[in-house]
This record gives C-alpha cells, sequence and structure tokens, in this order.
C-alpha cells in the first residue's frame, strides 16, 4: 500500500521469503504502492501464507 514508498525492501523481503518456501516467481511488477508476483498456481496457498504471516497479516 502506500505506506511501501517510505519502506525501503519490502518487496526484496517477499521475495526472499517466497524463495525459502522454493517458490519460483515467474513474474514481478512494482509500482509506488503495488507488487504484483506471478508464481506457478499450485503454491498459491503457500504463497498467500508466507506473506500474510512475513506482513503481520495473520492477526
Amino acid at each position: 500500500g502506500i505506506g511501501m514508498r517510505s519502506h525501503a525492501g519490502v518487496a526484496a523481503k517477499a521475495f526472499q521469503a517466497l524463495a525459502s518456501k522454493g517458490i519460483n516467481i515467474r513474474a514481478i511488477t512494482t509500482s509506488e504502492i503495488k507488487i504484483s508476483i506471478l508464481i506457478d498456481a499450485a503454491y498459491t496457498e503457500l504463497a498467500v501464507r508466507t506473506l500474510h504471516s512475513l506482513y503481520g497479516l495473520d492477526s
């Protein structure tokens, strides 16, 4: 979201977290407020759980 502009490394943390789970990133696009990551559909649930945990969205 809008906070990404003032927090360096948001995308890098996401990429590292996904890689640590063995999720290959097929494509990436970013803007000032959004990161879009294309992965294989088989890893969707794992990727969502990983990113939710990383950014504290579980609670």
